[in-house]
């Protein structure tokens, strides 16, 4: 043991004997602080207080936790837990955040309208304020979108919010993910498309080959300054594309992938003619080029912008 003052070893005496310390004081200046409680209990209701000084109920004033209502302390935090106002209190609106689009969990997007936002029809959950929710026109959009809408059979799957307040979108529980595009452009699955700012210019795309392949695979391609949010059943993993190491991905699992690379699609015959049954993993879309694709580790059906 080395003394507190001087820093002498001083072994087992009772004094440093070099600027002659007790050894009691050394053991009070090393010992560790009790811990008291903040929380404050009422002897006359016999119940916890928090940290409140006067009982909420009777009035009086509240004391320190006696031993004897630990275990009662214990037990009210436990049940605590399963109350109707812990649930409030975990489930509340969150008001962080000054973003167009935050998140409220991994699976509800918040739109702070101001304006007006582009939606998937019949994604929206709830909504505070005055808005505006309108069926997409065929028309609108233009000419080329209109009549690539008719050639994929996909007019309608769009509503626009407009007003001010907060708007809550869901997709049959998928995990929601903001990407702010930053003047970028991107490619996604229609189905998977939630929402996106009006400031963001959109178009649906047919791809190229792929007519032959399911009847026609459709995507929408984003691009601007402006948030998106799509979504994914679970959580997504992007991989990178290089010239060296193309990605090879199954259609159904596919959500997005990023401007400049190629797509084309490769044919498994063996898995196709796999005794005699047709496979999912028959088509695959080849990425090649420099950039990234995002997948899902789930494979969904056709849906949205086009079959997949």
């Amino acid at each position: 043991m080395n003394c507190s003052n001087c820093g002498e070893d001083i072994g087992e005496a009772k004094f440093c004997p070099q600027c002659g310390t007790k050894i009691e004081e050394i053991l009070v200046a090393e010992e560790a602080p009790v811990e008291i409680s903040s929380e404050k209990y009422c002897p006359e209701c016999d119940v916890i207080v928090g940290e409140a000084k006067f009982c909420p109920d009777c009035g009086g004033k509240a004391e320190p936790i006696p031993e004897k209502a630990v275990e009662k302390v214990e037990k009210q935090s436990y049940a605590s837990k399963y109350s109707v106002q812990a649930f409030l209190d975990r489930t509340a609106e969150k008001f962080e955040g000054n973003e167009v689009f935050e998140l409220e969990n991994d699976y509800l997007l918040d739109v702070n309208l101001d304006g007006r936002v582009w939606a998937k029809l019949g994604s929206m959950v709830a909504y505070t304020g005055e808005v505006k929710f309108k069926k997409q026109s065929s028309l609108e959009g233009g000419i080329d979108k209109f009549i690539m809408k008719k050639v994929s059979g996909e007019s309608s799957k769009l509503m626009s919010a407009s007003g001010y307040g907060n708007v809550f979108l869901a997709d049959d529980g998928k995990r929601v993910t903001i990407l702010n595009l930053e003047g970028s452009r991107l490619y996604v699955n229609g189905n998977d498309i939630l929402a996106f700012e009006e400031s963001i210019d959109w178009d649906i795309k047919m791809m190229s080959g792929a007519g032959s392949m399911s009847g026609g695979m459709f995507n929408i391609r984003l691009q601007g300054h402006g948030m998106i949010a799509i979504t994914t059943h679970y959580t997504p993993i992007t991989l990178a594309v290089t010239p060296d190491r193309p990605v090879y991905t199954d259609p159904n699992a596919t959500v997005a992938w990023s401007d400049g690379l190629s797509i084309d699609y490769k044919t498994d015959v063996n898995l196709g003619t796999l005794l005699g049954r047709s496979s999912g993993e028959t088509f695959q879309m080849a990425f090649r080029g420099n950039g990234f694709v995002i997948i899902q580790p789930y494979e969904e059906i056709a849906g949205g912008y086009g079959k997949v």
